[in-house]
């Protein structure tokens, strides 16, 4: 197999993740790029903010947001580091995100290949392109031995 280097808005992304992890957070981290720079990340903080669309994309898409000046992040990448839920796929079409890279599925949660599939729907006002299972074996182990340590 050939070696594979993660590009690095993942790595950054994964780093976030270890951070919500560190809070007691479900690990999840998200980036926002546009042309090569990071304008937005974040990581899950639904119980660290009494917040519970505080999700890492939505994080990250509103600092992006702030950072440019503009709802509309046409042209910028997300990074994500679990597939997104359907709350989060439905901002990340608002906000017309032009690629999703994301790295574990989630089957029970998911909405971009699994559950609702939401950018796959007719109604759907934009679809990202999407990259899966970038960093899928990182972000997979994380989310194991978070949910290993609660169980």
């Amino acid at each position: 197999m050939p070696h594979f280097r993660l590009p690095d808005p993942m790595r950054r992304a994964l780093d976030l993740a270890r951070t919500a992890f560190d809070a007691g957070e479900v690990p999840v981290g998200a980036v926002v790029v546009k042309d090569g720079a990071i304008v937005g990340e974040g990581h899950n903080r639904p119980r660290e903010s009494h917040d519970p669309t505080a999700h890492a994309e939505i994080v990250a898409i509103r600092a992006a947001a702030a950072r440019i000046g503009n709802d509309r992040l046409d042209g910028c990448d997300l990074y994500v580091t679990l597939e997104p839920c359907a709350m989060c796929a439905g901002a990340i079409a608002h906000a017309r995100i032009a690629r999703l890279y994301y790295g574990a599925d989630d089957p029970k949660g998911g909405a971009v290949a699994h559950g609702p599939r939401t950018f796959a729907q007719p109604t759907i006002h934009h679809r990202p392109e999407i990259y899966d299972g970038i960093g899928a074996d990182a972000a997979g182990a994380l989310l194991r031995d978070f949910f290993a340590a609660r169980r």
